[in-house]
């Protein structure tokens, strides 16, 4: 008996179509581990990437050719990512390290809309 009884836990279509989405939407998360596990990496682009995957959470929140369940993962998602981001403002380190890096200097706080009395405790 090749099928062992297992012909019941087959994915349906609705739920391949599932699998599909959440891959897509969990690729920017592969992509930050992957930029993260390089020889090269640093402190300074925590927080840039940080950005762009609350960016990408907070866009796919809202697609409407998402299925609901894929959305309301983005939303949980997005409420965790900034638990934790919220966590970088007791940390100065961040902050210096920033403002240390010749590439983002100051300018990445004023470009990420930070309020002038944060970029100036910064």
């Amino acid at each position: 008996n090749r099928e062992m009884g297992l012909r019941q836990y087959e994915l349906g279509e609705d739920e391949w179509e599932i699998v599909e989405q959440l891959r897509d939407v969990l690729q920017v998360f592969y992509d930050a581990t992957q930029f993260f596990s390089r020889d090269n990496a640093c402190l300074a682009t925590v927080l840039p990437a940080m950005d762009e995957i609350d960016r990408r959470l907070a866009t796919d929140c809202v697609r409407r050719d998402l299925k609901p369940c894929i959305r309301a993962a983005c939303s949980m998602g997005k409420r965790t990512l900034n638990r934790y981001y919220d966590k970088t403002d007791y940390s100065e380190t961040y902050r210096i390290a920033m403002v240390l890096h010749p590439q983002y200097e100051m300018e990445y706080f004023k470009k990420a809309g930070w309020e002038k009395a944060w970029i100036d405790a910064a």
